[in-house]
C-alpha cells in the first residue's frame, strides 16, 4: 500500500527505561500515536567534544504526519535532554490493514 505522505514513524531515545515509559504513555494518552515501542541500544555519539558510550532506549512512534508537530511539542517539554534526538521517517507503504487501524486509533 502507498501511504502518500500520511504515515510517518518518528524515533528519540531516552536515559531510561523509566523515561521512555513516561514519554510513551503521554504520547499514547495524547492520541498523538498509535503504537510506541521501546528498545534498549547502545549509543555511541560526540557530545560537547566528548566521546560519549551510553545505554539508552529508543522510541519508534507511528502515527500521522498531521500530528507532528504536537508531537514534537510533547517529547521536546517533557525529555531530560538538553538536546534530544526527534527525527521523523516518512513511511511510503504498509500492509493496509496496519495503516487502517493507525486511522482508527488517530
Amino acid at each position: 500500500m502507498a501511504c502518500r505522505g500520511e504515515y510517518m514513524l518518528v524515533t528519540t531515545t531516552c536515559p531510561d527505561k523509566d523515561a521512555a515509559r513516561k514519554i510513551a504513555g503521554l504520547i499514547i494518552e495524547a492520541r498523538l500515536a498509535a503504537c510506541v515501542q521501546l528498545l534498549p541500544i547502545d549509543s555511541i555519539y560526540t557530545w560537547k567534544d566528548n566521546v560519549c558510550d551510553e545505554s539508552e532506549i529508543l522510541l519508534l512512534i507511528k502515527t500521522k504526519t498531521t500530528l507532528y508537530e504536537q508531537l514534537q511539542s510533547l517529547i521536546w517539554r517533557n525529555h531530560a535532554y538538553d538536546v534530544p534526538e526527534i527525527i521523523q521517517l516518512p513511511i511510503t507503504g504498509g500492509l493496509p490493514a496496519y495503516m487502517k487501524w493507525i486511522d482508527e486509533v488517530l
